[in-house]
């Protein structure tokens, strides 16, 4: 068995006594402290990430965005210069490869962002999916490193540290930018809940990167955040993880996410992979809606964890669950899940079987928290 991979910033992290953690091949850190309160921090102030292990892939050339109309499911080659889409890639079948960020970093040139677990598999359906497109498609995962600081105080934070133009700085788009002196490209972009940016620099910068941010966030309340509560503001935030709420047995539709599926595309015909088996799904979505994602709260103190069944009055499964944790912004457990529609509507009260008890909780309409705007 190989080693896991070692971010830049690895040196940086056991320094501040993170607990580290093997995660889809990399050592990851999981905690520095309190999960606790590292999510609290997010909440209220600021927290800072390496997410270093994601897979960065750029595609470029003269038919790029033709190349990942074709690819992928979104319309990407109508998105703008320096603007992101959150997108999937599907299997013929419309099962789900993986949930990605496309930024388009030039009139020809897209940087696709994949999770860590599939980073290899995406690599290798776009490179197959490329043929007979003028079109490049390059692993650039050795090419980035990926910090992330979110928050209510992230804007002020790094504005201390650059001169770009963040209040122009839109959700879901990108610039190129100087921070704290090193060449990186900034979004507007995050998977917490929260406002905040995620920065990709060149490895050899990070480490300058993160201390600089640290140190300009010493009076804001900014402390450096793990995997841990990643997953619970994500969670809040009804974000799906590939892997829980998304997998290769599931299209799109069946992760009431169809909004990412763009039927109306202009290029290629409109042909794209998995179109008939998503447009097949699209119509049964419909008509006859499979199991339904929704957002569960428990008033108990047990925590329903992915996998525990869902079950209805009379014991009999309904569903079962995606992801689940107790919640530090609402103070009680709360947990993703997929249940029959008859049992999906907000405000009805279901049960989750905990280790043969089963303990009611309340279906609730996505996402759990919802920041202030």
């Amino acid at each position: 068995m190989s080693s896991p991979r070692l971010t830049a910033l690895d040196a940086l992290h056991r320094a501040l006594g993170a607990t580290m953690t093997d995660f889809a091949g990399w050592d990851m850190p999981l905690r520095y402290g309190s999960e606790r309160e590292e999510h609290l921090a997010v909440r209220t102030k600021a927290g800072l990430f390496d997410l270093s292990h994601m897979g960065e892939i750029t595609v470029s050339g003269p038919q790029a965005g033709e190349l990942l109309d074709h690819a992928l499911v979104g319309f990407i080659s109508a998105l703008g210069v320096l603007r992101a889409r959150y997108t999937m890639i599907c299997a013929e079948d419309g099962g789900i490869l993986d949930d990605l960020i496309v930024y388009r970093t030039a009139e020809d040139e897209y940087m696709v962002v994949a999770n860590a677990s599939n980073a290899q598999v995406v690599l290798d359906a776009l490179t197959a999916r490329a043929e007979g497109f003028d079109a490049v498609v390059r692993d650039d995962r050795d090419a980035y490193a990926l910090i992330a600081v979110q928050g209510p105080e992230a804007n002020g934070i790094l504005a201390s540290v650059t001169d770009a133009d963040l209040p122009g700085l839109k959700y879901y788009a990108l610039l190129p930018a100087t921070v704290a002196g090193k060449q990186v490209w900034l979004a507007r972009t995050g998977y917490t809940g929260e406002d905040g940016f995620e920065i990709f620099s060149a490895p050899a910068d990070a480490e300058h990167l993160w201390n600089a941010l640290t140190e300009a966030g010493q009076g804001a309340g900014l402390v450096p955040c793990g995997l841990s509560c990643r997953d619970t503001l994500r969670l809040e935030a009804g974000m799906p993880l590939y892997g829980h709420e998304l997998n290769t047995e599931l299209t799109p539709f069946d992760a009431g996410l169809g909004r990412v599926v763009r039927f109306d595309k202009t290029t290629n015909g409109g042909a794209f992979v998995g179109r008939k088996a998503l447009e097949q799904a699209a119509a049964e979505a419909e008509t006859n809606p499979p199991r339904v994602l929704v957002g569960l709260v428990s008033e108990g103190r047990r925590v329903p964890r992915a996998e525990y069944a869902v079950v209805d009055a009379e014991g009999a499964p309904i569903g079962r669950i995606t992801s689940g944790a107790p919640s530090p912004t609402l103070g009680k457990p709360i947990a993703i899940a997929y249940v029959d529609a008859a049992h999906a509507t907000p405000g009805g009260t279901v049960a989750v079987d905990v280790r043969g008890k089963h303990e009611p909780v309340q279906v609730v309409a996505l996402p759990f928290y919802k920041r202030a705007r």
